[in-house]
């Protein structure tokens, strides 16, 4: 069954915020992490990316959607999908953040980097597999690929923060 394009552009906008939240979010708390900073200074570090990337992804989504549907028409639409949009962004981000985050406020910052690590390509995985399962196709496959493109830019975090301790 076709979908409408409506569902596709929220689930997109969903898969997106959710790996983009947990890659972006656990990539930068363990390059801080591994550079040495205090807990304290990773949680606030993460509280504030999670804010400012749920708000600008939110933006892009909205600005993006809404201007490829007036490409794709050649003239101005209602932007109530472009919305919508927007809004399963903010909201697949904002709370996607806080699955690598929440480890820094309840464990040290040795077990929690790890934890973090752990629970966001857990996380990864589990997005895939719902997504493969969504789109009728192979699960494992996909919840694979998610896992580990994720983890590439995972280590890229705690690589470009262990070049840079001081």
């Amino acid at each position: 069954m076709q979908k409408s394009l409506a569902e596709v552009s929220y689930f997109r906008n969903f898969i997106f915020g959710v790996e983009d939240s947990l890659v972006s979010t656990v990539g930068l708390l363990a390059g801080v992490a591994i550079g040495g900073m205090p807990r304290e200074t990773i949680f606030l570090t993460g509280v504030v990316l999670i804010f400012v990337e749920a708000i600008s992804m939110a933006a892009g989504s909205f600005l993006s959607e809404s201007s490829a549907e007036e490409y794709a028409s050649q003239q101005e639409r209602n932007t109530q999908r472009s919305k919508l949009s927007a809004l399963v962004m903010f909201v697949s981000y904002f709370v996607s953040g806080f699955i690598p985050l929440a480890p820094y406020l309840l464990f040290a910052t040795s077990e929690a980097f790890w934890i973090s690590i752990g629970a966001s390509l857990v996380s990864l995985f589990v997005l895939g597999a719902i997504s493969a399962h969504l789109s009728k196709i192979h699960i494992i496959k996909n919840a694979l690929r998610m896992a580990f493109i994720g983890g590439l830019a995972i280590a890229v975090g705690t690589l470009v923060g262990h070049m840079f301790v001081v």
